[in-house]
């Protein structure tokens, strides 16, 4: 293992540090003391690790190889989530290894799918654990893309940076501006939402939880949280803000007309979403819950996944349609990605074009787009559909063996594979996660952390020690 991973790796246990630290003061501020060692352990053991990671040598920048970037991200989403497991072990009695890593997994990987059942007889900070390890995970998510940058296409690459071939000053300003507008955009989140009178507790476990496309809730009373007209409208508007690229505003703030192509991506996908918002006003408003309706398209789209419990039953296809679309490029939401569907319905629809007329010239580029999509760009996309199929059949097989229905199966295999928590709305809310066997618990493990990485770096790894020259 290389230096850099190291570092890479140090740079979270100290992240994670920080958030037990928190903890240990909220549980003295607040005298909720029945954990607060358990806190105190996490902090000591992940403060020791990270210094020492970060401190250990110093590290000159050099080119990593990509199947060794792809390496890190991945073992990074192996190794983390042990530390975050701890307050989990140690908090709850009588709770499994393997329990306490599955929501450790689910929180990191902002997937959401939870092992506790009631809500409101866990403790504040275990609450609040849960929240910052979905915090934590947006987070490392937002920056394995920069790390995993030479996967995606020049197109996508320029709605980052004008530089395709990023050096150590252009990843350090890179990183610092994710830092700062996420952490900025967490407190944007957490002014709207208590400006619908939520207590504070429950807007920063909701702020941690929709910037990051997390599913987790820090109690059972979602419904009755939002139960004004423009409190649903402030949630749904808070969850696009995961939905959209994470530079959108501050693109929108310092734009420029010679950079265009930053905000080509967001407003494709913005117009995009539009015509779904009219097209389910249009068809599917009745019985007066269009903004039920709103906030399950938003959480969707997001790939956050939370809902409230009366959501026509006739929608889960269509919901289940905008999971696996999911958002921006540089989003914290997962899918397929709304502009490489585009550009494959667009280059599909050009080549049967071309055999009707053989003697027009087709662009595959999309409007308000500079550059076009290349056949390489083409074929990304394409094999990155594959892996998605491929996965979510593999994961349906293996949770059927489970004793679940094939119907099941298949919807928790989309939500897995594209990191969205089971709710009311893909008819799956009352699944028992705690009383799965620990053959289908790894297997969603596995499948949550494959969904979390760029599809491609699949094929990539594959290529790397399958297929050796």
């Amino acid at each position: 293992m290389n230096i850099f991973s190291l570092k890479y790796f140090g740079i979270f246990f100290l992240v994670i540090s920080f958030f037990s630290f928190c903890n240990i003061i909220y549980s003295y501020y607040f005298n909720l003391l029945n954990n607060l060692s358990n806190y105190i352990f996490t902090f000591t053991i992940t403060i020791i690790i990270g210094l020492f990671l970060v401190l250990f040598k110093k590290y000159k920048y050099e080119k990593i190889k990509l199947s060794e970037r792809i390496l890190i991200v991945l073992i990074g989403y192996i190794i983390i989530p042990i530390t975050i497991s701890i307050p989990y072990y140690f908090s709850i009695d009588d709770l499994s290894i393997i329990n306490c890593y599955f929501e450790a997994i689910s929180g990191f990987t902002s997937t959401g799918f939870t092992i506790f059942n009631d809500l409101d007889q866990l403790d504040q900070t275990l609450i609040l654990w849960r929240s910052s390890s979905q915090w934590i995970g947006g987070l490392y998510f937002l920056f394995s893309i920069l790390l995993l940058i030479d996967i995606f296409d020049e197109n996508l690459k320029r709605s980052l940076t004008n530089y395709i071939s990023l050096n150590s000053s252009e990843i350090f300003k890179q990183v610092f501006k994710i830092i700062v507008i996420y952490l900025s955009m967490t407190i944007l989140i957490f002014v709207m939402l208590k400006l619908v009178n939520l207590r504070s507790y429950d807007a920063y476990n909701y702020s941690l939880s929709i910037i990051s496309s997390g599913g987790f809730l820090p109690n059972n009373n979602f419904d009755t949280t939002f139960d004004t007209n423009l409190s649903k409208v402030i949630l749904s508007t808070s969850m696009l803000l995961s939905f959209f690229s994470l530079f959108f505003i501050f693109n929108l703030i310092f734009f420029k007309k010679k950079n265009i192509n930053y905000l080509s991506e967001d407003i494709n996908i913005l117009i995009y979403l539009l015509v779904v918002i009219v097209l389910s006003f249009i068809f599917f408003n009745y019985d007066n819950n269009f903004l039920n309706i709103l906030v399950s398209i938003a959480s969707s789209a997001s790939n956050i996944g939370i809902s409230f419990e009366k959501v026509p039953k006739n929608l889960v296809f269509v919901f289940l349609i905008l999971v696996i679309l999911g958002g921006s490029f540089f989003s914290t939401s997962s899918g397929l990605r709304v502009i490489k569907v585009l550009t494959l319905i667009k280059f599909s629809l050009n080549n049967l074009l071309s055999h009707s007329k053989p003697n027009q010239v087709y662009s595959n580029k999309l409007s308000l787009n500079k550059i076009s999509a290349t056949i390489n760009d083409i074929n990304k996309y394409f094999f990155a559909i594959i892996i998605f199929i491929f996965s979510l059949f593999l994961i349906s097989i293996l949770l059927t063996v489970s004793n679940l229905d094939f119907e099941t199966s298949f919807k928790l295999g989309i939500l897995t594979i594209m990191n969205t928590v089971n709710s009311q709305m893909y008819d799956l809310a009352n699944i028992d996660f705690y009383n799965f066997n620990i053959f289908s618990k790894i297997s969603l493990i596995i499948f949550m952390i494959i969904g979390r990485i760029e599809l491609l770096s699949v094929i990539i790894l594959l290529k790397k020690f399958l297929f050796k020259n």
